[in-house]
């Protein structure tokens, strides 16, 4: 806004716009023309005496010399407009004279559409420049969805929880067979080649957050939310397999498989199959919901992470706890062990995961890493030296254990990320999202491609998890999410390495 008694620059200001001035202030400059010298003896401030004016005199003065610069200005280009029209009538002299014609006998006009047209050729290859990259753009992207149809196709699809589906795993040994864990207070085993429900476990009292294979006998380790984690026991057998469906066929029925009713189920559903009910070992040292549970490497320990804000390190003989690893300042989200090295991962609402290393049985150090601006919701090793972290931040984070003072690569996205996997064999990692999405991406933050999602294909809600199976010369994915459904994807790695 506005104000009297300002400084010159502001007096500057009001000079551009004479009208605003005039309305604002009753102080009236007569104007004198540049060349015409001020009678000798009056000063620049008895020129205003007798107007009514209540600027100082310092100030009045300033304003007189930058009206009379701003005079002064338009005097010059008043000058130079004049001979440019000299220029003008003198050239359209000599066109006249040698028989030529301006269009319109207005040169100014001539020289007006000279200018318009050479801007609109400006404008027109500007226009061309644009179209040529969003048409490029256009064309990669559609070329982008074709890829990711033929690279990844949906295998099987997993239906028979009566919540959501929080967590997966597939074992480590054979029969190899993929665990769901569900909101519905069960943990169900399916076979992957036929989706058929093997075995329901069905022995904790809340939520099941978590399922972990061993990696050498037939066992479970599931975390829940009646504050315990249980490790059980079972014994499946596959059933022959079936041709695989036609999934391009046309769908009838498209309902959301999260409208279903509370007992109704696909095919064999888990009321019809073999129940464990009874654990092997219970683990109830935490004060809170138990988020995630893993098994170090030989699996004679497992750890525990809780909303109590703590990582607990059992015994599994025992059921005995070893270690409390204390020190986030909020609720954990995900725990995850090294493949080979007595390592443990932690990740928490504070926004940071922590290192936890226990190769010295004497003593067990941590480390503390703040690389991100949300709630870090899962960290997983790789089976080199990577950690690879993911956040409600959007971004993805890939760290290398020699030195993580600032990662190596970082993936934004456009949703916030859930629990990511990494394959063991091409370390490709895959990013399960809440807007419905699951990305590929390379170690070096690369995207490789997204998983298809239409009516009849995909999931309907939020991702939650992802997990790799790489056995038998092929490498399959799994997701799960709030659908209530998991799906396995057959990847073609070769073919998306290419397409790299």
């Amino acid at each position: 806004m506005p104000v009297e008694g300002g400084s010159s620059s502001g007096s500057a200001s009001a000079a551009r716009h004479p009208k605003q001035k005039r309305k604002a202030h009753s102080l009236s400059i007569r104007r004198t023309n540049s060349t015409e010298e001020r009678p000798p003896g009056i000063l620049r401030g008895d020129m205003l005496e007798g107007q009514d004016s209540k600027l100082p005199l310092s100030l009045r003065n300033n304003l007189l010399d930058l009206f009379g610069q701003i005079e002064r200005e338009f005097e010059n280009l008043y000058i130079e407009n004049i001979e440019l029209r000299r220029e003008i009538d003198s050239l359209n002299e000599r066109l006249t004279g040698d028989g030529q014609t301006v269009e319109g006998g207005d040169p100014t006009k001539a020289a007006l559409k000279t200018k318009a047209s050479h801007s609109t050729s400006q404008l027109s290859q500007k226009l061309k420049t644009t179209y040529k990259a969003s048409t490029s753009k256009i064309v990669s992207s559609f070329k982008a969805t074709t890829g990711s149809r033929a690279l990844c196709q949906l295998l099987k699809e997993y239906v028979g929880h009566r919540d959501g589906i929080w967590d997966l795993s597939v074992t480590r040994t054979q029969p190899v067979v993929l665990g769901t864990a569900s909101a519905d207070h069960s943990a169900l085993l399916w076979s992957i080649e036929t989706g058929k429900c093997l075995l329901r476990y069905a022995g904790h009292a809340g939520s099941v957050n978590s399922i972990k294979f061993h990696p050498t006998e037939q066992m479970a380790l599931t975390a829940s939310g009646d504050q315990t984690s249980h490790i059980w026991r079972y014994m499946v057998q596959l059933p022959a397999p079936q041709p695989p469906p036609d999934v391009s066929a046309p769908c009838d029925d498209d309902q959301d498989s999260s409208d279903r009713e509370e007992g109704e189920v696909d095919g064999e559903g888990p009321c019809e199959v073999p129940t464990v009910r009874v654990p092997t070992a219970t683990l109830k040292s935490h004060q809170g919901v138990v988020i995630a549970a893993d098994w170090l490497v030989g699996g004679r320990q497992v750890v525990t992470a809780s909303w109590d804000r703590a990582a607990n390190l059992y015994e599994v003989e025992t059921s005995e706890l070893v270690h409390a690893l204390t020190g986030h300042d909020q609720e954990l989200t995900h725990c995850c062990t090294h493949p080979t090295q007595r390592l443990v991962v932690t990740s928490s609402r504070d926004t940071t995961f922590r290192l936890w290393d226990f190769r010295d049985p004497s003593i067990h150090s941590v480390n503390v890493f703040q690389g991100h601006t949300d709630t870090v919701t899962s960290a997983v090793f790789t089976v080199g030296d990577n950690v690879v972290s993911g956040s409600d931040d959007r971004t993805v984070k890939v760290w290398d254990l020699k030195n993580m003072r600032s990662p190596i690569a970082t993936i934004r996205t456009d949703s916030a990320v859930n629990r990511i996997s990494v394959s063991a064999n091409q370390r490709i990692i895959a990013l399960p999202h809440d807007n419905r999405q699951v990305r590929l991406f390379d170690m070096s933050g690369v995207r490789l491609a997204r998983l298809p999602r239409s009516n009849r294909m995909g999931h309907r809600r939020m991702v939650c998890c992802t997990a790799w199976n790489e056995e038998n010369q092929s490498c399959n994915l799994f997701t799960c999410g709030f659908d209530r459904q998991a799906i396995g994807w057959n990847i073609n790695i070769p073919a998306l390495l290419q397409e790299k």
